[in-house]
Order: C-alpha cells, then structure tokens, then sequence
C-alpha cells in the first residue's frame, strides 16, 4: 500500500464568513469541520496531514486542532506567504491579499513526497470520498493521470447568499472544461449563475476543491504561477489570484494531463457565511447523535 498524504487549504481568511472559519466550532466536543475531513482521511488511509497556513495562525491551530490529532496522523505545516515569490518578481507593497489556491498548494512541494490529496479546510465532504479518493491514488493515479471529486451542483448552494463555483464539463467521465462562475444561486427557473445571470444544465457539476495529484503536480502549476505573475498581476496588482481549478482546467486544454470526475453518494456542505453556521451544527449533530461519527473523535 502507498503512503498517502492531505494537504488541506487552511490559509484563508473567511472574508465573507467574517472570521477564522477554519477553526471555528460545529461538533459535539467543540469539533471544526476540518476535524472530521480529517477523521475521514485517516480511516480511509491516510498517513500524513499537511496544514497550509498562515504562520502567525499556526499557535492557534496547534492548540485547538494539531495537538489533538498528531497521535492519529503524521502532521507538518506549510505556509503561504506573500513573499514566497520567484526572486524576478516584484509585488506591489501594497498587496496584502494571498496570491490564490494554486501558489498555497505549491507551498507544500517540499513536503509532499506521495500521492495527495488537496480540500478546502472548511468544507465538508461525506466519509465515501475518501474512500473513493485514497482508491483512486492507490490504483490509478499517474503523473498525468490526476482526479477530482465531483459534486452536483445544486447540492453546493447556500440559502445566505450567491456561492463561487468551479463549474466543469465532462466527456466519458474526464473532465474537459471547469469555469470559474460567480454569482451562483438558486432560482425560480432552477440554478444560475454569471454575469449576466444565465440558467445553468440540471447535471452540473462543481468542483469543491477536492483533487487528486502525484508530486509531478507542482512542477507543471509552478509554470502556471509563473505565467501568472508575469500576466495577471500587472492587470489587477491587489488582488489577482492564481485559482488551482483555473490552472487545473488549461493543464487539461494544453493536453499535459487529464483529470478523472470521480463520484460520490455522500452530499457536501459547508459555510461560506455566518446564517449557514446553524444548519451546519444540526447536521455534526445529528451525525454523531446516530454513530455517523463517534461523540469525542480523538479519544483513543
């Protein structure tokens, strides 16, 4: 069996949250949704945890999440940087805004040395990706050959407000095209989104951030975040962000690799503002109310 590592997004501020959502409470014994992506991991078969953070968060993560869960799973630290940039590069002192998704997964290139998964810290995925993930990297992972886990659509909305989505296209099963979309809600007439507001297939998919790699990733997004500097940031220095869908979907376009759209029962949910909080604490509730998971999740 291969080793096989999570790298979670963790470094995000939650600007429409209103606060550090990462960490913030939905479980029984005080449980972020980060500890049950991570609960799931392990039963699964992961064997190491890579945190992507800010460094002045990292004392509070070690408290309140690492230190209960490094006796379950080997645990390291990335941090994501505005400095972290090639030395040719010069930012706008001014920029104060993280550089994206696709630069905090290249944070961790020193750390990852197997097959990988990459979520969203905030997130909730359902116990059967996992499953279905570490399969996938066990199985049929190559260094061309990558995966995404795939939701529908209209299962990833909030009732709070409009949602940003990685909407894809698929072709027997391989995902072909995956748009950046704003402004995605539901409607009367069904999901829209865009600008201006469109209706959208029943049968979309969106992709929530969860993605199946080999360490030959870094190199072919590196040349991405490159391409980014030199383009992007000179057209909107203070907040351009090089988004992993985005660079995943013209890695697909250029032919270099393609991307299995793998399935799951299981519903996702999460919290993109403060009003989704109590929903989300009925569901851990009921959860580890009927054995889904256990009441205390670190207790050995």
């Amino acid at each position: 069996m291969k080793d096989l590592t999570l790298v979670i997004l963790a470094a995000g501020m939650g600007s429409r949250y209103g606060g550090l959502k990462q960490i913030d409470k939905f479980g029984a014994n005080g449980e972020a949704i980060i500890d049950f992506s991570i609960f799931d991991a392990i039963k699964a078969g992961y064997n190491k945890l890579v945190l992507i953070i800010r460094e002045e968060h990292k004392d509070i993560f070690e408290e309140v999440l690492v230190s209960k869960v490094r006796p379950f799973i080997e645990v390291e630290y990335a941090f994501q940087s505005l400095d972290d940039v090639p030395e040719w590069f010069k930012r706008d002192p001014e920029r104060v805004k993280p550089w994206g998704t696709t630069h905090a997964v290249l944070a961790t290139k020193d750390l990852v040395k197997t097959p990988f998964t990459v979520i969203n810290a905030d997130d909730y995925y359902g116990k059967a990706a996992y499953v279905e993930m570490a399969r996938f990297l066990q199985e049929d992972v190559s260094d061309t050959h990558f995966s995404m886990m795939g939701y529908s659509l209209r299962n990833t909305l909030t009732d709070n407000g409009t949602v940003t989505r990685g909407v894809c296209e698929r072709v027997d099963g391989k995902l072909t095209r995956i748009v950046e979309m704003d402004g995605i809600k539901m409607s009367d007439e069904g999901v829209v989104g865009g600008e201006p507001a469109a209706l959208l297939p029943e049968d979309s998919v969106a992709s929530m951030n969860f993605w199946g790699f080999t360490p030959k990733v870094f190199e072919l997004l590196e040349t991405k975040f490159n391409a980014f500097l030199e383009t992007k940031t000179a057209e909107n220095p203070l907040k351009a962000e090089a988004l992993l869908p985005s660079d995943i979907g013209e890695l697909i376009t250029e032919g270099k690799i393609e991307v299995e759209v793998l399935e799951t029962p299981d519903s996702w949910f999460g919290v993109t503002y403060q009003d989704d909080k109590p929903r989300v604490l009925e569901q851990f509730k009921t959860f580890q109310e009927e054995g889904v998971y256990p009441a205390k999740l670190w207790e050995k």
